[in-house]
């Protein structure tokens, strides 16, 4: 238990605060008359108190000004207790109101119901209940749902409690376990007041009622409709029930009724009203000889009387809460007690006993223990071992102490602040008193150092808060990142990504990959997935029923690749699915938004797990031989019979693991293995030098692993040293090694290994001839130019040798005699027949995956690919094979050199890739189309309470297929899973950095052509299992509930069952029709072929003009009124439809010229309007609808 009293005086009795002269809320008006202790508004001891009659005997002031909302006898000690309105709980030790304990409950609430019990006291605010001990340490914390207004509590029995508040339901608490164990329903407003009895919980209402419920099931038995108005309190004695509040008065509002309400609980049925002389306010049964009543008011007057009989103005006393008003009120279990709170922080203690006690029977308070202070010990000058520090030094004036410090050292000499940077001071614009300038970007971001410091480049020192795109590419310093491999960001604009230049960065017809997504760190492991052509086809290949299958989402995200023409593409749905795999989350591989952005997390480590865990999901997921509609209806997959994936067979390798214990016993496991990662050798010499070793001597360790460990024997049944080797039986295709380059230790050892191949290989060239240079090849480029290329050339100048250390080639084969042998091929060297006899396979790099530290952005990770012939000649028909470098949105074709060129100082190698040479012959590369008409059938939808009379569309029927170039009418809504990001500039314009995350939560799509033109064939709601942070209800008509599968009415489906039915109309060939289509299928995550596209925006558009929406168009050419509330997509879907009969009317009818006019007349009625729809009734039609009537469902 604490005492405040000696810890903190500021928390001690505050009564001289009363005086009007030190509290300035006072008017002394009100203090004439009465007589105040200067010390504490305690009773002089020569008072003489009644017995039987109640009379003040001490006033505290807890916290001056702070209302008191609520006070409590404790019925287990002698202690008061009181909360105020700022969450600040104290106590209160018997009748002479020492301060025992006082601390803070909750920050801001304020503290509604205090009860005490055994173990603690509980404490209720409004959407939280603590409970604490006496001393206030915490015993739980119990927070309440979203929404809850708690006001009382009430302890059932020693182990549950009931809580109520203004909402529709009572909460039953357990306190073992501290859990909500069930809810009871009550009619709004809810319940404000709660008591108990041997026979039922009385309930108080805010509407005036009071509710008689059974102790068991809560059901209510009879209700009370006592006031009009509202309750202010009631208490219940036996069979009486009495109760006070407050009346309407017609316009007037409520008024303080002076008339109780008593019931009698035997026969159910109200008694006479009984009339006091006070405006009731509190009211409390306390039964001494009698049931007597005690009814107290606002302003402190209080009066006693009895339930049945009249009410005795000589009953009356005035609690002198010198003009504050009574907030709360309490009787002691003893009724020897009452306590009064008032507004003004004051606690008053009135008593009908000289010596009076809260309860009768009170346990022993514990008190703080008063301060002891140790004696010294007895010194014995004398003996030997007795420490010299020990003896107290007496103080001479000969020599000055240590401690002593001179005045030059102690005088506080304030750190003044920089001069302002002069170029700031130049440019500065003054507007009223506020000077805008422009960043000259020569000191840290919102900073100012007192002294810049060089940034680190230290190995793995990066992790530093990453700066605003803006400004990014002005460069105060020289830079030893190079710029294409620096951190990319799109800068946002108030047209979001329309006139972002992607093609500045990306001159090549292959498609980048976003990465303002979350998650999105594995772009480049995406791209090196998609090179890999046996890859490609078996993705694209694959279709399955799983709702989040990553084969699936990859082969979805591998077609738009395909599509593409240089256009940047988003891997939203693939992340999306990513991030709810289990084994993904246990891994640690779904980083949060801050270790993102902040550059936390360890990229090299983190894209290393990632490779690992992609090749084993996908061999997975792929072992499944399904039906392409085996998602439509139950699971008809069926495991392959041979256990093997395409991933097994390319990646895949069968390993022999072997462990000999050292009793001589050898245990054999064969096991299948899709990478493998580097281990690196302990440096043993005793001056830290770092050997030599060649790369193929180190891979060759790592995959014929040897090492001891302990591990469990069977023959010495205990655990023992062991030695395990792994050898591997067969070669893959592609070869995964991780690099494990994750520490200081592994980088210095790479950095030594490519400074030994630098000085071989410059020894080597000066003992050659030099050979003349041969040229770069022309690289592949978007406008068949030869583009500039970064880098150096690989042919003879040993330059080209810097920071290398990997080969390009190399040869592997698994001999009877001597198991494993790896050798460095050198460039334009073939295998002799005898080794292509012996079963050598050459393997060459197509793949390296770095990780860039950089220390102003964080670090990003990036991808050289040498991509292959096929996709050269899908692409732009020229073949031939060319390293690009992927990092992000850009590309870059490079030399080859730099693929395998490492400074570990800021490009850290993660992940290599040798393939098999002419591996794809091998595999069959055809891609079938799985997607077929069946996806439009009929389907179940999840909402549970969906019925086909709520149905919105009609399915297709297998006559009315959709053709190729046929009408179809499309429109999307979306909701808010993240809000955007953004930051102001010093010219006070808004910057986007992160543009907001949206989600498709509706599709509707509607016959273009036919008897049915207009009426719906898809109309789903996107069931989604992210947060949804804003259902953007005004734009999108979607309501919270719509998209949860419980409580919907609409026809729910998953993502993937509506993106496969816009796929196969996709590849079917339809045109569709819609307005805004580009942000929709970019939500969607579709690339649909610009041919393939109507927008009504662009149709209706004039260049360097204004975007008109959707609405104004139909008000202006179809004379219709949509979107007055709320949007409807299955409304504008056919509003766009007819727009574009309406631009081929207009087209047809006097053609481009006479169209153009339409136009200018459309932006001139605009710009009167102010783009504003005037009200339908008001407004002169401005043309009809192509068609009149659309058929109704």
């Amino acid at each position: 238990m604490m005492n405040f009293d000696g810890l903190d005086p500021g928390l001690g009795e505050y009564a001289p605060g009363l005086d009007s002269s030190m509290d300035p809320r006072l008017d002394p008006a009100l203090l004439q008359g009465v007589e105040l202790d200067p010390d504490a508004l305690a009773v002089p001891e020569s008072m003489h108190i009644v017995e039987g009659m109640y009379s003040e005997l001490h006033s505290v002031a807890a916290e001056v000004g702070i209302p008191v909302t609520a006070t409590h006898f404790d019925l287990q000690e002698e202690l008061l207790w009181m909360g105020n309105h700022r969450g600040h709980a104290s106590s209160f030790f018997g009748p002479t109101m020492g301060r025992y304990s006082s601390f803070q409950v909750h920050m801001t609430d304020d503290i509604r119901h205090i009860q005490s019990m055994d173990t603690g006291v509980l404490f209720l605010t409004k959407n939280n209940l603590k409970c604490l001990t006496r001393g206030g340490l915490i015993m739980f914390d119990y927070p309440m749902e979203e929404g809850a207004d708690m006001h009382s509590l009430i302890l059932t029995d020693n182990n549950t409690l009931l809580m109520g508040g203004l909402q529709n339901y009572v909460a039953e608490l357990d306190l073992t376990t501290v859990q909500e164990t069930q809810k009871f329903t009550v009619e709004v407003p809810g319940v404000a007041i709660m008591r108990q009895s041997n026979r039922f919980f009385f309930c108080g209402h805010t509407s005036g009622k009071v509710s008689l419920r059974d102790l068991r099931t809560f059901k209510m038995e009879h209700e009370f409709d006592a006031f009009s108005g509202s309750l202010s309190d009631f208490d219940v004695h036996g069979n009486l029930l009495a109760a006070c509040g407050f009346s309407s008065r017609g316009l007037n509002g409520l008024s303080c009724d002076r008339f109780l309400m008593v019931y009698d609980l035997r026969m159910m049925r109200a008694i006479t009203p009984m009339q006091v002389h006070v405006d009731p306010l509190f009211l409390h049964f306390i039964p001494t000889y009698t049931s007597r009543l005690a009814i107290i008011s606002q302003t402190g007057q209080c009066q006693f009387c009895e339930p049945t009989g009249l009410a005795n103005l000589a009953d009356i006393f005035h609690v002198n809460t010198v003009g504050q008003l009574l907030m709360s009120f309490d009787v002691s279990s003893s009724k020897q007690a009452l306590s009064f709170g008032d507004s003004g922080g004051c606690v008053h203690l009135w008593s009908s006993a000289p010596e009076v006690s809260f309860n009768s029977y009170s346990r022993e308070t514990e008190l703080a223990l008063p301060c002891l202070v140790d004696s010294l010990p007895q010194l014995d000058w004398n003996h030997e071992l007795m420490p010299l520090s020990l003896l107290p030094m007496p103080l001479t004036n000969t020599e000055p102490l240590l401690s002593d410090w001179p005045t030059s050292f102690i005088t506080p000499s304030p750190r003044r602040a920089p001069l302002v940077d002069p170029e700031i001071l130049r440019t500065m614009k003054t507007v009223g008193f506020i000077g805008y300038a422009p960043n000259p970007r020569t000191r840290p971001r919102n900073q100012v150092p007192y002294k810049i410091k060089d940034i680190e480049l230290e190995y793995d020192s990066y992790n530093q808060v990453p700066e605003s795109p803006i400004g990014r590419d002005e460069e105060p310093h020289l830079y030893m990142v190079p710029k294409k491999y620096r951190k990319v960001t799109i800068k946002y604009s108030k047209l979001g990504l329309e006139d972002f230049d992607f093609k500045h960065y990306n001159r090549t017809l292959f498609a980048g990959l976003e990465p303002h997504i979350p998650n999105a760190y594995c772009n480049c492991m995406i791209q090196v997935l998609y090179f890999l052509e046996p890859v490609r086809c078996l993705v694209q290949n694959h279709l399955c029923q799983k709702e989040f299958c990553l084969a699936c989402e990859l082969g979805f995200l591998f077609h738009m690749l395909d599509l593409s023409r240089g256009d940047p593409c988003q891997a939203s749905n693939f992340l999306r699915a990513f991030r709810t795999i289990p084994e993904a989350s246990a891994l640690g591989l779904i980083l949060a938004d801050s270790d993102e952005q902040t550059g936390k997390a360890r990229l090299g480590r983190l894209i290393q797990s990632w490779n690992r865990f992609i090749l084993a999901q996908l061999h997975q997921e792929t072992l499944e031989q399904e039906g392409p509609q085996a998602y439509r209806g139950a699971s008809s997959s069926t495991l392959g019979s041979s256990g093997e994936s395409v991933i097994g067979r390319l990646f895949g390798c069968e390993v022999e693991n072997s462990s000999l214990c050292r009793c001589g016993k050898e245990t054999v496991r064969s096991s299948l293995t899709l990478l493998f990662t580097m281990h690196y050798p302990e440096q043993r010499s005793p001056d830290k030098t770092i050997e030599e070793y060649d790369f193929a001597e180190i891979l060759k360790k790592s995959i014929c692993l040897e090492q001891s460990t302990q591990a469990w024997c069977d023959n010495c049944e205990k655990y023992q040293p062991t030695v395990q080797t792994r050898n591997i039986r067969c070669l893959p295709d592609v070869l995964v090694i991780n690099c494990e380059v994750n520490s200081t230790k592994e980088a210095e050892f790479w950095k030594a290994q490519t400074e030994y191949a630098y000085s071989k290989a410059l020894k080597k060239e000066a003992a050659e001839p030099p050979k003349p240079k041969e040229p770069l090849p022309t690289e592949w480029c978007l406008e068949e130019e030869l583009c500039s290329v970064e880098g150096v050339t690989f042919d003879t100048q040993a330059e080209d040798m810097r920071h290398v250390w990997i080969p390009l080639s190399l040869k592997m084969c698994i001999s009877k005699t001597q198991g494993l042998e790896v050798s460095s091929l050198s460039e334009g060297e073939e295998l002799t027949e005898s080794e292509e006899a012996e079963g050598a396979s050459v393997f060459d790099l197509v793949v390296t995956v770095s990780h860039i530290q950089d220390a102003r952005t964080g670090g990003n990770l990036v991808a050289h690919i040498k991509v292959g012939e096929t996709y050269h000649q899908r692409k732009e028909g020229v073949t031939h094979q060319q390293w690009y470098l992927f990092n992000d949105f850009l590309i870059e074709p490079i030399d080859k050199a730099e693929s395998a060129q490492f400074d570990v100082n800021w490009k850290v190698p993660a992940v290599l890739y040798y393939v098999k040479r002419n591996y794809n012959a091998k595999y069959d590369l055809r891609i079938k189309n799985p997607i077929d008409a069946n996806v439009l059938l009929t389907e179940a939808s999840l909402a549970r309470k969906q019925r086909k009379s709520h149905a919105t569309f009609i399915p297709l029927m297998v006559s009315e297929m959709p053709q190729a170039a046929d009408l179809v009418g499309l429109d999307a809504e979306f909701v808010t899973l993240n809000q955007e990001e953004a930051e102001l500039r010093s010219d006070g314009t808004k910057s986007t950095i992160k543009p907001s995350q949206m989600s498709v939560a509706r599709i509707t799509c509607v016959r273009g052509q036919g008897t049915n033109e207009g009426v719906p064939f898809i109309d789903d709601y996107i069931s989604t299992q992210e947060q949804v942070v804003d259902y953007l209800t005004q734009y999108s008509g979607i309501k919270p509930g719509d998209l949860d599968a419980k409580i919907s009415s609409k026809h729910l489906t998953t993502l993937k069952s509506t993106y496969l039915k816009l796929r196969f109309l996709i590849d079917t060939g339809v045109r569709f029709v819609g307005h805004g289509l580009q942000k929709d299928f970019r939500v969607i995550n579709l690339m649909v072929p610009k041919e393939q596209v109507i927008d009504t925006v662009y149709l209706f558009h004039m260049p360097r003009k204004r975007m008109i929406s959707l609405r104004f168009l139909a008000w202006y050419f179809l004379d219709l009124n949509i979107q007055s509330e709320t949007h409807d997509s299955i409304e504008d879907a056919r509003t766009a439809l007819q727009l574009y009969r309406k631009s081929v009317e207009l087209s047809h009818n006097g053609g481009q010229e006479e169209f153009r006019k339409v136009l200018k007349a459309l932006y001139e009625k605009g710009r009167k309007l102010d783009w504003k729809v005037p009200d339908i009734d008001s407004a002169d039609g401005q043309g009809t609808a192509v068609f009149p009537s659309v058929m109704g469902l």
